[in-house]
């Protein structure tokens, strides 16, 4: 189901099957945050982890290329990617997944789009800021740590990169 409000990226707009479930690269890119995104966000970070609400939504998300992935129609996963202060870098954030989805690989389909995203809009190298117990989830995808741990609010944190 392609959102009307959202701008379509057409060579992603093709079903996956894994097992049972269709996952629908309606996989739109949007300045500004949708609302399917927001809910996700709020679900994931703010009710579930207990990261403050009034900080989550940030001075970023206006203009941050923002994703949101839909399985069997329902929004399942979101993440968005914006321009870092360094030049040819753009920084990946917030990326999320409802729970009863996190079985599917969605996490992994968000972080491929939007290094996609990044190398479209000039990208050579993206960085993060990842939440430690995420670290491995980064590695996987070829995201190395760099410097010291440090608290985003109460959780432990720590930059990583990755060469594009």
């Amino acid at each position: 189901m392609i959102r009307p409000h959202l701008a379509h990226v057409s060579f992603w707009d093709r079903p996956l099957w894994k097992g049972r479930i269709v996952l629908q690269h309606t996989n739109v890119f949007q300045q500004g945050l949708p609302q399917d995104a927001h809910d996700i966000r709020k679900a994931v970070f703010v009710d579930e982890q207990g990261f403050n609400g009034e900080m989550e939504f940030d001075g970023i998300d206006p203009t941050a290329h923002h994703v949101v992935l839909y399985l069997d129609g329902k929004p399942a996963a979101t993440g968005r990617v914006f321009p870092s202060e360094s030049p040819e870098m753009y920084t990946i954030g917030r990326v999320a997944v409802y729970p009863q989805y996190r079985k599917h690989h969605l996490g992994q389909e968000v972080l491929g789009l939007l290094e996609q995203k990044a190398k479209t809009l000039g990208a050579k190298k993206i960085g993060l800021s990842a939440q430690c117990q995420a670290r491995g989830f980064y590695e996987k995808s070829g995201y190395q740590a760099s410097g010291d741990v440090y608290l985003d609010e109460f959780c432990p944190h720590i930059h990583m990169e990755k060469e594009l």
